[in-house]
């Protein structure tokens, strides 16, 4: 019986009320426990276990460096002014004095140079803003190649996909707050790309700026989201996130003992609690060591902002170069053909800039299709199932080429960002360079989709060799009448169970619908259904291995594994049916 379950006598609930702690931290904990309940707690959650896992790490790498960003967050807002109201600078940095500046970029720079601690918390704040988002994308990449989204986890896949542009949301709110040059540059593609959406764009763009480009209240109003709107959004999604990841119960890779019905791992408390405080210092000791070593956006070197200059060589942050590389690569003209052209309209005719909103789609393809992806894949699969176990990527062939395909697409529009830097650094012509990530656009995802899923099917095969001939032992049998035989040496049971513990369903037709009509759209998921899943490779079922056995004389104690993916297919062709 559960702890919560039990029954108690009324001389147990008194002895329990007059009950007093002898020491004052024990009266402590006491007076807090009596009124906030926080035995019931501990207790149901303190006893949660969780698998163990290293891949499981980068979501609390994302968590801990959100954390670390909110605080030293906290530490700027004391001293910096989001004003773009202009003072002369007199300061401590002697080439910018005198110069006239807004009181960001005056306050940015008294951060930096007059602020005890101030550089190293700016940096420490921009370091774990970059690796916030770094490690939540790793996660949900983990997260999409394992099939950890399926059923009955998509809501929270949406709700990470949120976490992920509200994260790109924060680092460019935060990146444009200084005023200066580079992330004033920034904030003009962004009002570019406004501008370019047909009829609405000139308000949203005169909306967010106050007017005409920049304005004098974007950095205010930046201000606000970036400290307050998103990040208390993001906050209620991790709380959102973690309940539910509480609610559904973790994941966990295949192997002996685990099921879709159980966990296998260590419990919260106080095992995960003691390493989650220990990583927590890791995270903070690495970001800390990149803060203090490690120079970035030092931006006394690119003076105040102002809209006539524009640098060369500038990058944004790495997550914000895929909006800039795609820009960069999509041409003006096609020939002597301009893409730009006007819609005539009963107000005169609406300028449509085609080289800025075309760059546009692929962007949305993309995002658009992280947060629709879990349900796309479950009605091309057909697989109503609920999915606690992890796949191996290579026992997912298409899902895992396309993953890899979508990220190829992603860095080659990342890459472009930084065109002018790769023709400067290795004497290149940038024309040339442009071209070559044009033809890279188009054709680098294809070329990622065909070769990751023949090395995943390799793969496959791979794991069925040894599951059935084992691994080489490197020793040659020479037997009376003088054949050779290599010694094989079969895997032990934990390994067997990952190799074969998989489904490999076949291809299903299309299905008629209630009236026993098969409909166009039926006949398209028909279609990617045969794509998904033509390519398969068997795994290595109980009758092959009892036969192997046999041939080696072996005893078949690494039969159970065999045994499970029989009974894991056999309940797959019935759930289907």
């Amino acid at each position: 019986m559960s702890a919560s379950k039990e029954k108690y006598t009324e001389a147990q609930y008194l002895e329990a009320t007059e009950y007093e702690p002898k020491t004052g931290t024990g009266k402590i904990a006491n007076y807090v426990d009596t009124r906030v309940g926080g035995t019931s707690i501990v207790r149901e959650f303190g006893r949660k276990v969780f698998p163990d896992h290293w891949t499981f790490m980068f979501g609390e790498v994302a968590l801990y460096s959100f954390i670390i960003t909110v605080v030293s967050g906290a530490f700027l807002t004391f001293w910096f002014d989001p004003s773009m109201s202009t003072t002369r600078y007199s300061g401590s940095y002697a080439p910018l004095q005198g110069l006239e500046m807004s009181m960001a970029y005056a306050t940015s720079l008294e951060l930096s140079f007059d602020v005890r601690g101030g550089l190293f918390m700016r940096q420490l704040h921009h370091w774990g803003a970059l690796m916030f988002v770094l490690a939540m994308s790793v996660h949900m990449i983990r997260v999409f190649f394992t099939g950890a989204f399926r059923k009955p986890r998509e809501l929270n896949w949406v709700v990470g996909a949120t976490l992920l542009v509200l994260g790109l949301a924060a680092g460019f709110t935060g990146y444009s707050l200084p005023d200066e040059v580079l992330s004033g540059n920034g904030l003009r593609i962004i009002d570019g790309m406004l501008k370019a959406i047909p009829v609405v764009g000139t308000y949203i763009s005169f909306f967010l700026f106050g007017g005409e480009f920049p304005g004098n209240e974007v950095i205010p109003r930046l201000y606000a989201l970036h400290i307050f709107v998103i990040p208390a959004l993001i906050l209620i999604l991790i709380a959102v996130h973690l309940f539910l990841v509480v609610m559904h119960k973790h994941t966990q890779y295949p192997g002996p003992g685990r099921t879709q019905r159980n966990v296998v791992g260590y419990p919260v408390g106080p095992v995960y609690a003691a390493k989650a405080g220990g990583f927590f210092f890791i995270v903070l000791g690495v970001l800390s060591l990149l803060a203090g070593t490690f120079q970035i956006n030092a931006l006394w070197n690119y003076g105040p902002y102002d809209p006539s200059p524009v640098q060369a060589g500038t990058q944004p942050d790495w997550y914000i170069g895929w909006f800039d590389g795609v820009l960069r690569i999509m041409p003006g003209f096609i020939g002597n053909i301009p893409l730009e052209f006007v819609l005539p309209t009963p107000w005169g005719g609406n300028s449509i800039a085609t080289p800025v909103l075309v760059p546009m789609i692929p962007i949305t393809l993309l995002l658009l299709g992280v947060f629709v992806w879990p349900w796309l894949e479950n009605w091309i699969t057909g697989d109503k199932r609920e999915h606690h176990l992890l796949d191996r990527p290579r026992n997912a062939p298409t899902r895992t080429a396309f993953g890899v395909a979508m990220v190829v697409w992603y860095l080659v529009m990342w890459g472009a960002a930084s065109s002018d830097l790769m023709a400067t650094h290795f004497a290149l012509s940038l024309n040339d360079v442009i071209y070559w990530l044009r033809a890279a656009f188009f054709l680098g995802p294809i070329i990622a989709y065909l070769l990751t899923k023949r090395i995943c099917l390799a793969l496959q095969r791979k794991d069925r060799e040894i599951a059935l001939h084992g691994h080489e032992a490197g020793v040659i049998e020479v037997s009376a009448d003088g054949e050779f035989h290599e010694q094989h040496k079969l895997p032990n049971e934990h390994e067997l169970w990952t190799l074969v513990s998989y489904e490999a369903p076949a291809p299903s037709g299309p299905r008629p619908n209630a009236k026993g009509k098969i409909t166009a759209v039926e006949k398209v998921r028909a279609r990617l259904n045969r794509i998904w899943f033509e390519d398969r490779v068997e795994p290595v079922s109980r009758e092959e291995y009892l036969e192997v056995l046999g041939h080696h004389g072996e005893s078949p104690a690494g039969l159970e594994a065999a045994q499970s993916r029989e009974a894991i297919t056999s309940g797959a062709s019935s759930d289907n049916r």
